[in-house]
C-alpha cells in the first residue's frame, strides 16, 4: 500500500513556474503574444511588488495577480498536480528566489516543476539609449555643475571630444574607439536636453539653467525632435534605398547627396556650408571638393608664402582620394617619434 502510494505520487505532475520578464524600456502593457497567452491560462501570477507597473494593465485585462512574495518551497508546492504558476519579477529580478529555486533543484530530493524564463517584453536595438536620455534629464536637473552649462560653454568640449574619437580611430584601438563614440553622443544628448529649454525671451542665445520655467521660452526642441529631422534627412537623401531612385556606384549616391543638399538648403554657392572655422588644411580640401564635384572651373589662386604651398597641397591630396589632415597627422605622428627616440623616451604608446 505504500510502494503503490510513492509511486502514485511521484506520478504527479510537477507543473510549471514562469518567471515572466519584462523591460522599463517598453510601455507597460505592450507584452509579446505568448505572455499574455500565458498570464490568462496560468493558475496563479504573483508578483511581491504592489507597484510594479505592469499591474494596472493586467486587472484592465482581467489577470488576477496575488500581491505575495513567494519562497522556492512555497512556489514549488503551488505547483503541485500540474498547476502553471506565473510570477512577475521586479525590475532588477528576483535574486532570492531564483537561487532558492536553484538550491532545490540541486538537492535531488525534491520532484521540481518546469522553470522557464518568458520575456514578456525585451529591449529593442538602441533601447539603451533610453536609459542615457533619462539620466541625462536627471543629471542636467541635480548637477551643480551640469545644470549651469550652455551650449556656447560646452562648445568647446564637442571639438575637444570629436578630435579624441578621430585619434581611437586612428589608433585602431576598438575599446577607446567605443569610449570615445559615447563621449561624442554625450554631447549631443547633453546640447538636446538644453535645448529643452529653450532660449528664455530677451537673452542674446545664451540659455541658463532655468530656461524651462520661462513661459516666453523660445525655440525649445528635444532629442526626439533631432532624431526624427534626422531620420527624414537619411530617408530622403537615400532614395535609393528608400525609394525608387538607382545608384551604382559611391559616386553617384555622392552626387545626389549634393543635389539634394543644394535644393534643400537653396544654396546660391557650392561654398555655401562649409564652415570657414574648421582646421585649414580640412577647410582648403572641403572647397577644392566642392568646386570640382559642382563643376566650379577655377584655378587655384596663386601667391608667395607658404599658406598658397598648403592650399596647393590640400587640394591635390582631396583630388588624389586623400584627406590631407589625416596625411598630415600620421606623419606628424612619425616625427614626433622619431624626436622622442632622438631623446631616448619611451614610445608613449607602448
Amino acid at each position: 500500500m505504500t510502494d503503490h502510494s510513492q509511486s502514485t505520487a511521484a506520478a504527479e505532475p510537477t507543473g510549471r513556474i514562469v518567471l515572466l520578464t519584462t523591460s522599463h524600456r517598453v510601455a507597460p502593457g505592450v507584452l509579446s503574444w505568448p505572455a499574455w497567452q500565458t498570464l490568462h491560462a496560468a493558475d496563479r501570477v504573483l508578483c511581491a511588488d504592489p507597484g510594479h507597473p505592469q499591474l494596472p494593465y493586467l486587472r484592465e485585462a482581467g489577470v488576477e495577480v496575488e500581491h505575495t512574495a513567494a519562497d522556492a518551497h512555497e512556489l514549488v508546492a503551488a505547483c503541485a498536480g500540474g498547476r502553471t504558476v506565473v510570477v512577475l519579477p521586479a525590475g532588477e529580478g528576483d535574486q532570492r528566489l531564483t537561487d532558492g529555486l536553484a538550491r532545490l533543484a540541486g538537492s535531488g530530493r525534491v520532484a521540481m516543476p518546469d522553470l522557464e524564463l518568458l520575456p514578456g517584453s525585451y529591449d529593442l536595438p538602441g533601447a539603451r539609449l533610453l536609459d542615457l536620455v533619462q539620466v541625462m534629464d536627471r543629471v542636467r536637473r541635480e548637477c551643480p555643475w551640469t545644470s549651469r552649462q550652455t551650449h556656447r560653454g560646452l562648445a568647446k568640449y564637442a571639438i575637444e571630444e570629436a578630435y579624441e574619437l578621430v585619434e581611437a580611430i586612428e589608433a585602431g584601438d576598438r575599446e577607446e574607439l567605443r569610449e570615445e563614440l559615447g563621449d561624442v553622443l554625450l554631447q549631443v544628448v547633453f546640447h538636446a536636453r538644453i535645448a529643452e529649454e529653450g532660449i528664455p525671451a530677451g537673452e542674446d542665445g545664451e540659455d541658463g539653467g532655468d530656461g524651462g520655467d520661462d513661459e516666453e521660452a523660445l525655440g525649445a526642441f528635444s532629442i526626439d525632435d533631432v532624431a526624427g529631422a534626422l531620420v527624414q534627412k537619411l530617408i530622403h537623401r537615400h532614395p535609393h534605398v528608400f525609394g525608387d531612385a538607382q545608384a551604382e556606384t559611391p559616386e553617384d549616391v555622392h552626387a545626389h547627396w549634393q543635389r539634394t543638399k543644394a535644393v534643400e538648403k537653396r544654396r546660391e554657392s557650392v561654398t555655401d556650408g562649409v564652415p570657414v572655422g574648421q582646421p585649414g588644411l580640412a577647410l582648403a580640401a572641403k572647397l577644392a571638393g566642392r568646386a570640382r564635384a559642382g563643376g566650379v572651373a577655377v584655378e587655384l589662386p596663386r601667391g608667395e608664402g607658404i599658406g598658397y604651398e598648403l592650399l596647393e597641397l590640400a587640394a591635390r591630396a582631396e583630388a588624389e582620394g586623400v584627406d590631407p589632415e589625416t596625411a598630415l597627422r600620421a606623419a606628424a605622428r612619425v616625427y614626433r617619434d622619431a624626436i622622442r627616440a632622438a631623446e631616448g623616451v619611451a614610445d608613449p604608446a607602448r
